[in-house]
């Protein structure tokens, strides 16, 4: 386990908050990758795993925690302020973004994280990036709006079958997809039914 320091937390959606993390020595990430967080909350030790929402990991790095009262790990998250310190271990994950070629990233929920660090990454390298994400009050709207005036495209579906035309249409860019066990198996679905070469999805698990 690596101890690193909260730099800066910003609440970025209902629940939700954008924790910035100064990056320990000898750590490098891509967007996409994820990390495992250990803290002890009330005298137990508990455990998540967060994906990277930030374009890079030069020195600070992002993680999106959505939080509901009732949990353990993503409240104390939630109350964490800069100087306070988190165990992270990591990077883990195959699911990468490392800057080559357009991208499309389909996300429900925590995926938003992933979506606009992907996206941003994307944007920097000159290349087409596009944000398709499945609710109308996504988190990180500052983000989604700034990516929209640098060119990028952002959709809000209530459907997936709204995001048809658009994965149709990929062409050479590889879609990602980010979210929870189902929500990963019907972007699977929609997606091969449209013919898309070039798929990557990691999933959260069962909602």
């Amino acid at each position: 386990m690596t101890q690193t320091t909260v730099t800066a937390i910003e609440e970025v959606g209902t629940r939700t908050v954008a924790l910035e993390l100064e990056t320990p020595e000898g750590f490098d990430a891509d967007p996409g990758q994820f990390v495992l967080v250990r803290a002890t909350v009330d005298g137990v030790e508990e455990t998540g795993y967060y994906t990277l929402s930030s374009p890079d990991t030069e020195e600070t790095m992002e993680i999106t925690v959505e939080y509901v009262p009732e949990g353990t790990l993503a409240p104390w998250l939630a109350e964490r302020e800069p100087g306070d310190t988190v165990e992270i271990e990591g990077p883990f994950g195959d699911v990468q973004y490392t800057g080559d070629g357009d991208a499309i990233v389909v996300a429900e929920g925590p995926g938003i994280g992933p979506a606009v660090g992907i996206a941003e990454r994307a944007t920097r390298a000159d290349h087409d990036a596009t944000v398709v994400f499945w609710g109308e009050e996504p988190p990180h709207r500052d983000r989604l709006d700034a990516l929209e005036s640098a060119g990028a495209t952002v959709l809000l579906v209530s459907s997936l079958d709204e995001a048809a035309d658009t994965l149709a249409a990929a062409g050479d860019a590889t879609v990602y997809v980010f979210g929870f066990e189902s929500f990963v198996r019907d972007a699977k679905t929609v997606a091969d039914a449209v013919g898309v070469d070039d798929l990557q999805a990691e999933s959260f698990g069962p909602r």
